[in-house]
């Protein structure tokens, strides 16, 4: 189910529209592209390894090494460079051949890469932790808004179709004022979970990169506007392509021989662009999902914005009236009637909002209606919306 729920998820890029729109475009951002990249870069890697070869070991001409047993050993055990000739220039006359390989002993420092053993899954990881948050949503939502829009999204239908469906839903909004604050405060929950994600995953890919990673993109920039003969690349320190690799194997006498392996990982090419663009989109899609919550709030905690929403969506001439209703309608109600005005073609929803209006002040709402259970949807909406 759970794998079902994914690909429709990731369907939902190029499907036409069937269903009522439950969130806002930020949460698209998340769910939809940003999941979808990171899947895609998943597939990208992976396709890499199997076609190619991730790792290539030069080493010298020894019977008992064969290429495929040595590449397999490297890359399983991991391969290392040297931090004391990162910085070093490399090439004829300098000792080194490549930034981070040289000659070395056993007191030198070394740092090790594994990591790219873990690619793409930590990528498919990430893709899952960003669709998590419109799972969850549309798990608690259970298709509540796709049962009462009952087909208003249509801009042609009869009069008398439309009459009835709008009055439909103004019995059942009115009825059920004041329950739907929990349904907000849960798409509110998903929002904070979005953020999270975005916070969450640069930490986490700061641990997976050894802390390279908070400081990676910045690095990138400066490195492109400076020379590159007097700093070394941060992509080749963070992503080597070529490190060091040591193979013990017994020789011929019995006694165990070292051998030191240069090995070229073709795949960080690859790696070191992905990450490069992940850590710009991480820092944007933090910085608008923190803007979209700050919106959020002022929203929820002001009610002359929602009035002004609710005006501007219903396209509404009248202002007392609505200034009436929004002091009767809580947070939850705002909420919901935001979400009709997205899905309900706006003929319908100006007429909804008016009659919605008026029931509000002809008929205010008993007290002890607030403290009885929340109205269920009536089944007339199921009814209607099966038939449309």
């Amino acid at each position: 189910m759970v794998l079902v729920e994914l690909l429709s998820g990731l369907g939902g890029l190029v499907k036409v529209k069937n269903r009522a729109d439950i969130d806002s475009a930020v949460f698209k951002l998340h769910y939809r592209l940003t999941a979808t990249m990171l899947f895609c870069f998943c597939l990208l890697v992976t396709a890499n390894s199997l076609v190619g070869d991730p790792i290539h070991c030069v080493h010298d001409d020894h019977p008992m090494l064969k290429d495929k047993v040595v590449n397999t050993y490297c890359w399983i055990h991991t391969t290392f460079t040297l931090p004391r000739h990162i910085h070093r220039g490399y090439g004829r006359g300098t000792g080194v051949v490549y930034p981070g390989v040289g000659p070395h002993t056993d007191s030198d420092s070394r740092v090790y890469h594994a990591y790219y053993q873990w690619v793409p899954f930590v990528l498919f990881l990430q893709g899952l932790m960003f669709y998590a948050p419109h799972w969850l949503w549309k798990t608690w939502e259970g298709g509540k808004l796709d049962s009462i829009v009952m087909g208003l999204s249509l801009p042609v239908m009869s009069k008398d179709e439309r009459r009835e469906k709008i009055h439909l839903l103004a019995d059942y909004l009115h009825t059920s004022i004041h329950y739907h604050n929990f349904y907000a405060i849960k798409f509110f929950l998903c929002e904070l979970l979005n953020l999270g994600n975005s916070l969450f995953n640069m930490w986490f890919m700061n641990k997976f990169l050894g802390g390279m990673f908070f400081t990676y993109g910045i690095d990138v920039l400066y490195f492109t506007e400076t020379n590159q003969e007097e700093r070394t690349d941060p992509m080749i320190v963070v992503f080597p392509r070529v490190t060091k690799c040591t193979f013990n194997m017994y020789g011929p006498s019995g006694s165990i021989e070292t051998h030191d392996l240069m090995c070229v990982l073709a795949l960080n090419i690859i790696n070191e662009k992905i990450y490069v663009f992940l850590w710009f989109w991480f820092v944007i899609l933090a910085g608008i999902s923190t803007l979209a919550l700050i919106y959020r709030l002022l929203v929820f905690c002001i009610p002359a914005i929602r009035c002004g929403l609710l005006q501007k969506r219903a396209r509404l001439r009248f202002k007392n009236g609505l200034d009436a209703m929004s002091k009767k309608l809580q947070v939850g109600d705002f909420f919901l009637l935001y979400l009709l005005s997205k899905n309900v073609e706006l003929l319908s929803f100006s007429t909804l909002m008016e009659e919605l209006s008026s029931r509000l002040a002809n008929r205010p709402v008993h007290p002890d209606l607030e403290l009885s259970a929340p109205p269920p949807i009536p089944e007339r909406f199921h009814l209607m919306n099966e038939n449309a």
